[in-house]
């Protein structure tokens, strides 16, 4: 027969305690001693009581629980960010419930379904590439169910968000290869409707204006981030008369699929054609020809910042929470440069 679980009713009469005495003690209230909740936990712990979720919820109206959604766990990016998420997280007494997107906007909009019917206490998203309408996210607000953009968010005012200031890291790549001799200098950019993509595209082109260095559309070339099209991208740029003698690429996976492209064609990488990327992969310290730098955009730094604010928003009043002030958090970029080639 299957053992029946423990409740607080029984340990509080095990102790000779009101069950309200017992329960505070298994969140350390303050107002309980430290004696008291030590003995309370060991007994629990004998017991082996585990705490009744749905009791916990029809209590407080909380499951101390955090929903994630993210494109792709794989990437070196997300899988930090998820750290950052679960170590605050944990320091306070939440749980991470994850999805994946894999970049699909239908994907995405029955994760937050689900993760709306799983009574989340908030969500934390990073956009899939691909969404451009948010009123699966704006659904939310009916519900009370606050949500917290990372990365990559909608380009839209009413929003909390955590992300890198994107343009700023632009222009120290830009800046950093014009130091190096570099005058041509393409762009292989991600999706044209990404809010990334354009605050990138905004630091080129102000950096080469800043620099005096002449505009020349054709050293700009988009992929939408797969191997396929990035190879494409590549190939468009050696095809020119007068090529481009650096590239930038939207992030770092696009990178190695444009270095790999050239070193294909015979090209000699970061000597025929010096290359430069986001996201600053760890990966880079165990390569013998990586990027010449990267631009560092944090990703633990955002998720546990993008946590906090989350959490920050929970301990407001209900109802108040869809009412802003929104706020959005701008993490200053910063160029590694790789110490083989400093």
């Amino acid at each position: 027969m299957k053992k029946r679980a423990p409740t607080i009713k029984e340990i509080a009469k095990m102790l000779n305690l009101s069950a309200s005495t017992v329960s505070r003690a298994l969140h350390d209230s303050r107002n309980i001693s430290p004696a008291t909740i030590k003995r309370v936990k060991e007994v629990a712990a004998e017991l082996e009581y585990e705490p009744n979720q749905t009791a916990m919820f029809l209590q407080s109206g909380k499951t101390l629980t955090l929903g994630v959604i993210l494109p792709h766990l794989t990437e070196a990016f997300f899988s930090q960010a998820i750290s950052g998420i679960e170590d605050f997280a944990s320091e306070h007494n939440y749980n991470v419930l994850m999805g994946q997107s894999h970049d699909d906007t239908n994907r995405e909009k029955k994760i937050v379904e689900a993760m709306k019917n799983h009574r989340v206490d908030g969500l934390l998203i990073s956009i899939a590439k691909n969404t451009k309408d948010f009123s699966h996210f704006e659904a939310l607000r009916k519900y009370d169910i606050p949500v917290v953009f990372f990365d990559c968010a909608p380009e839209t005012s009413d929003i909390h968000s955590v992300t890198c200031k994107l343009e700023a890291g632009m222009n120290e790549a830009v800046e950093f290869l014009s130091k190096k001799g570099h005058t041509r200098i393409a762009y292989i950019s991600g999706p044209r409707d990404l809010l990334a993509n354009r605050e990138r595209m905004a630091g080129y082109h102000s950096s080469l204006k800043l620099l005096n260095i002449a505009f020349n559309p054709q050293y700009v070339v988009h992929s939408d981030l797969s191997k396929e099209s990035t190879h494409y991208a590549m190939q468009n740029l050696l095809s020119l008369k007068a090529g481009p003698t650096a590239v930038i690429a939207f992030n770092d996976y696009v990178a190695l699929d444009a270095m790999q492209y050239a070193s294909k064609m015979n090209i000699r990488i970061n000597k025929d054609i010096s290359f430069v990327s986001f996201s600053n992969l760890p990966v880079y310290n165990y390569m013998e020809n990586p990027p010449l730098a990267s631009v560092e955009q944090f990703p633990y730094r955002q998720g546990q910042r993008a946590t906090e604010l989350l959490l920050e928003i929970l301990n407001t009043v209900k109802g108040e929470r869809a009412q802003g002030p929104f706020q959005k958090i701008i993490l200053e970029p910063r160029l590694f440069i790789h110490t083989r080639f400093s």
